[in-house]
């Protein structure tokens, strides 16, 4: 049984929906932690509903932080709880982002997942697993989780714009490289990527400006 996920949202500046940016929260943070980017975006995204969901879990001896998934690394969880949360809030997100389509009357081609951290998680193993690509995944400062299982499970191919901070001490650069080379080996011809010139981990003014335009275009603005 799913578990309906709150969310925040930043109407469109012109008043109607044309399309939808959903932002993916990271560990320990919540849907407003991203929402704030909808002020600088939705200058240039105008007809854009922004939509920030919480991510389903609370994290034990972290009051107002949130968890997609228990990361066993962070809060020595074991890898099968790892697993089993992935797919519980894999079927979360699911649920959220078909009753998003059908409530804004939005078809899947006009809706971009935007993760960062543990959400680039969600967004990477979610929407290729999804029967309609998405219009694209903007994936900052995460990494893709078993890119093993990824050429077997893809059902869609959607336009995958990767960025990554080169001072990251919380999630590796190298995870992008490594994140490119799985998709590209299981069949994507849409991948981008850009690296964040000494930026931990976070979301740097280029790289928004870089995830600006590959949402634009794919969107077909």
């Amino acid at each position: 049984m799913t578990r309906v996920l709150k969310a925040e949202r930043k109407e469109p500046i012109s008043g109607e929906t044309r399309s939808a940016v959903v932002f993916l929260h990271g560990y320990g943070a919540n849907g407003a932690d991203l929402l704030g980017l909808a002020d600088p975006l939705g200058e240039h995204l105008p007809d854009t509903l922004f939509v920030a969901p919480d991510a389903p879990e609370s994290i034990p001896g972290m009051p107002f932080g949130l968890q997609w998934f228990p990361i066993p690394w962070i809060d020595g969880s074991s890898e099968e709880e790892s697993h089993r949360g992935l797919m519980a809030a894999s079927e979360d997100l699911n649920a959220f982002l078909d009753a998003l389509m059908v409530d804004e009357d939005l078809l899947p081609e006009q809706v971009v997942l935007f993760g960062f951290s543990q959400g680039t998680m969600m967004s990477l193993y979610v929407a290729p697993r999804r029967e309609d690509p998405v219009a694209g995944i903007v994936a900052f400062s995460g990494r893709l989780l078993s890119p093993e299982m990824l050429q077997d499970d893809t059902v869609s191919r959607p336009p995958i714009l990767l960025l990554h901070g080169d001072a990251d001490d919380v999630v590796p650069v190298q995870s992008l490289p490594a994140a490119a080379e799985a998709l590209q080996g299981a069949g994507w011809q849409d991948v981008y990527a850009h690296i964040m010139k000494g930026t931990a981990h976070g979301i740097a003014p280029d790289g928004l400006s870089v995830a600006l335009a590959f949402m634009r275009d794919k969107l077909g603005l």
